[in-house]
Order: structure tokens, then C-alpha cells, then sequence
């Protein structure tokens, strides 16, 4: 190819994934452009709260105390919920300090910086309208203004990726591979989290909170709906979202933000963000396909990373690590080509080993039926457990002068009178099937 190049490596997307990337090469000396079509950064992401240190640090290394938080997230808190009860399991460690809350304007403010630092190119509010492609190969990209050239392009576009689309390497999702998220920042001032939270005023400790469970209020009328609501705390606000997988919010013909409502009146929640103020509302589209539904990640001139190859694995509410850590290997694999002057489809493929020797494709794999198992078990996960689990510390924790032991005879018959033994049997096979695919994943 004659093709001038611009750049050595063009980024396409100024998410987590895509700085990754354009860090990875500048840090080498090469020319770096990341384009982004956000007016500023942040700006149309959305995520619970958590970011997961050990990917910041792969990713920043020397420039990973920049990184400011709000708080450092070390109490976990799973949460099953009903009508008017909860049943909590929670993991505390003071000493944790594997997960920072920061708000992600916040969080891709300071990694664009780092990234300008280090040399790359950041070009903001500008959207790349299609790929440039010379003898069936991707040599630049073309934005609303001008042409960029570079001999790889890595596109961690997002989601809905319509550059990955435009080049056919992967297919339009189908409602039940994508969850919709939204999420409310609710202001309280500080001293009020913290005594509400239990948490230390020096910062050094947050809340994750993961709700399950649908069978209250407006909600117990969708006995099927499967939904995960989150809590984190930050500094002086309360991020609360849901996100329900897009098949159930159309077969049920719900709307999301009547979820969120409900969620938010439940009286496990309430009390929390009590006289809050909502001050940021967002909603984003977040790829739930897994294993099964990752795209073709190189052609000639190409590499896919981020969001835009699927990698999430919804059942951890593990994303941003994963777009970390895939668009530091993107990055790495581009290097490699350049060093080799060699950006076909076969050269770029390192990328794919690479990602195969990393957790990314190890924990895909691993939990690649994982969520459509938990889905087919919706009315058992949504109302019939919460309640069988209410029911079992009803008997605990109260004194009604009736015999401890006739109850609990009672409670585990009522196992096999309330519920088909058949139902029961699907319950502990798919209880199995998860399992072993966990412990006998890659």
C-alpha cells in the first residue's frame, strides 16, 4: 500500500477500553489518535460505581496514584428481597482495597489525562461516520470532518459498535443478549452516608450493595421478571440502578423507570436514600451475550476491545476490568504488528492468544451458560426462594409458643407440597450445571 499514514494506531471510543489501547502504544513512542464523539469524557458511559484496582494498575502502572477515588469499596452485600423482608450475606474486609468508587466522568477525566501525557492524540465531539479500507483492509477512518489514516484501527466504539457492524464482523444483538441499565446518583451529604452506611468519615471504606428478588410492590404481578438492582456509596451521593434484560422488559411490556421506582420505595432500600436528591440520571445498553456471542476480534487493520466485543460478564457486574484490561492488550497486539510492519487479520490474531491467556476469555467460557441457566429459573431466583428463605427465619425468629422442630418438619415438607417435585429437580440441576461449570472452567 502508498496509503499515508496519519498515526501509527487509530482508537476509535475514549471509554476505559479505548485509553487502555491508546495508552499501551503512546507509551512506546508511537503516534497515537483517539477519537471519541463525546462533547467531554464520561459524558454517554454509564457503570455501577465499582472500578477494580489490580486492571488499573496493569493498565497505569507508574501513573496509577493519579487515579483519585471517592471511596475505597471493601463491604459486599447480596441481598435477596420480598414484600416487606430481606435475607443479607455480607463480606466486610477493612484492610480490601481492590475497588475504587469513582464516578466515571470523574474516572475518564483523569485517565485522558494521563493518556495526553503520555502522547496520544485525544480528539473529543467527533464521530467516526465509517472505516476507510484500501485492497480489503483498514486503513484510517472518516469522521463528520476530515480523514485519519493509520495502519490499525482498534474500535472500542461500544456496544452497539456500528464500525464492527460495518465491517460485518459481528451481528446486531437480539433483545435477550442485552440488559438496560439505569442508574440514579441520589445526593446526601456525607456524615448522612456514613452513619446510614455504618462507614468511617476518612473514606477508606464503601458499600456495594446487589439486590435480588422482584416480588414487591408493582412488581409481584411479573412473576417471571428476572432483575438485578445495585448500590454504591459514594462520597457525598448514592448510586441506585437495575438493569433487566431487554426480551423481559418487552414481553412484559415494562417500563424500566417504573422498576427503578418500585425498587426505590422497597423498605430494605428506603431508609437509605431518604430525603436524597437526585441530581444525575443515566441508562446504557450493556451486551449480555457472554462467550457465545463474541464477535470475529481482528481483520486486516483491525482490532476489537471493550464493549464493542462483548466482554462483560453481568453475573459479577464485571465490565470496566474488562475493558481495561482487553484494550491494554489490543494495544499490545497493534505494537507487535507494527514492529513486525504486518497488520493482517493473521498477525493481529495474537490478540485473540492473548486474550485467551488472560481471565477475560477464561471467565466468558467459564460462565457461558451461567445466565441463560439463572434465566430459565427466573420465578424461582424472583419469588419463590426470597420467599421460602422468609419464611424459614419467620420460624427462627419468632417465639409463638408451637414447637420449633414441628415448624421446621413443617417448613422443609412444605418443599415438596408447594412446589412440583419436578420444578425442584430443575432448580438443583441447574444449581449443579452452574457450578460445575464454574469450577471446571478454563
Amino acid at each position: 500500500m502508498d496509503t499515508k499514514f496519519s498515526a501509527d494506531v487509530i482508537v476509535v471510543g475514549a471509554g476505559p477500553s479505548g485509553i487502555a489501547a491508546a495508552l499501551s502504544v503512546a507509551k512506546k513512542g508511537k503516534r497515537v489518535i483517539l477519537v471519541d464523539r463525546s462533547q467531554y469524557p464520561g459524558s454517554k458511559n454509564m457503570y455501577g460505581g465499582a472500578v477494580y484496582t489490580t486492571a488499573l494498575k496493569e493498565v497505569f502502572e507508574d501513573d496509577f496514584e493519579k487515579i483519585k477515588y471517592e471511596r475505597i469499596i471493601n463491604s459486599h452485600t447480596w441481598s435477596f428481597l420480598n414484600e416487606t423482608s430481606s435475607f443479607d450475606l455480607t463480606y466486610k474486609d477493612s484492610s480490601s482495597k481492590y475497588a475504587y468508587a469513582i464516578k466515571r466522568f470523574n474516572l475518564e477525566s483523569q485517565m485522558i489525562e494521563i493518556a495526553k501525557e503520555n502522547g496520544v492524540y485525544y480528539i473529543p465531539n467527533t464521530l467516526v461516520t465509517n472505516l476507510i479500507q484500501e485492497n480489503n483492509c483498514v486503513v484510517g477512518i472518516q469522521t463528520e470532518y476530515e480523514k485519519y489514516y493509520a495502519p490499525i484501527t482498534i474500535l472500542a466504539d461500544g456496544v452497539n459498535s456500528l464500525l464492527a457492524r460495518e465491517l460485518k464482523l459481528r451481528n446486531d444483538y437480539k433483545p435477550k443478549d442485552m440488559i438496560l441499565s439505569i442508574k440514579e446518583a441520589i445526593k446526601l451529604d456525607k456524615k448522612t452516608i456514613e452513619e446510614r452506611f455504618n462507614l468511617k468519615d476518612d473514606l477508606t471504606n464503601g458499600v456495594n450493595k446487589q439486590y435480588f428478588g422482584s416480588s414487591f410492590g408493582a412488581l409481584k404481578e411479573y412473576k417471571n421478571l428476572f432483575m438485578m438492582t445495585f448500590l454504591y456509596t459514594f462520597k457525598d451521593t448514592v448510586m441506585l440502578g437495575v438493569g433487566v434484560n431487554l426480551a423481559d422488559l418487552s414481553k412484559n411490556k415494562l417500563n424500566i423507570n417504573m422498576i427503578l421506582d418500585e425498587v426505590k420505595q422497597h423498605p430494605d432500600i428506603a431508609p437509605l436514600i431518604k430525603n436524597g436528591q437526585t441530581i444525575e440520571y443515566s441508562a446504557h445498553l450493556i451486551p449480555e451475550g457472554g462467550y457465545k456471542k463474541i464477535p470475529k476480534l481482528t481483520s486486516n487493520g483491525v482490532i476489537i476491545a471493550g464493549d464493542a466485543a462483548g466482554f462483560v460478564n453481568g453475573v459479577h457486574f464485571e465490565g470496566t476490568n474488562f475493558a481495561l484490561i482487553s484494550g491494554k492488550l489490543a494495544g499490545e497486539s497493534a505494537l507487535i504488528a507494527l514492529e513486525n510492519d504486518d497488520y493482517s487479520a493473521n498477525t493481529l490474531s495474537i490478540y485473540t492468544k492473548k486474550l485467551e491467556n488472560s481471565f477475560i476469555l477464561k471467565d466468558l467460557y467459564s460462565y457461558r451458560n451461567i445466565l441463560e441457566n439463572l434465566y430459565s429459573r427466573s420465578h424461582s431466583l424472583s419469588v419463590y426462594y426470597p420467599e421460602k428463605i422468609k419464611q424459614l427465619f419467620e420460624i427462627i425468629t419468632s417465639a409463638n409458643c408451637v414447637s420449633k422442630s414441628q415448624q421446621i418438619r413443617k417448613y422443609f415438607f412444605s418443599f415438596f407440597k408447594d412446589r412440583k417435585i419436578n420444578e425442584l429437580f430443575k432448580d438443583i440441576t441447574t444449581a449443579l450445571k452452574c457450578a460445575l461449570d464454574i469450577f471446571f472452567g478454563k
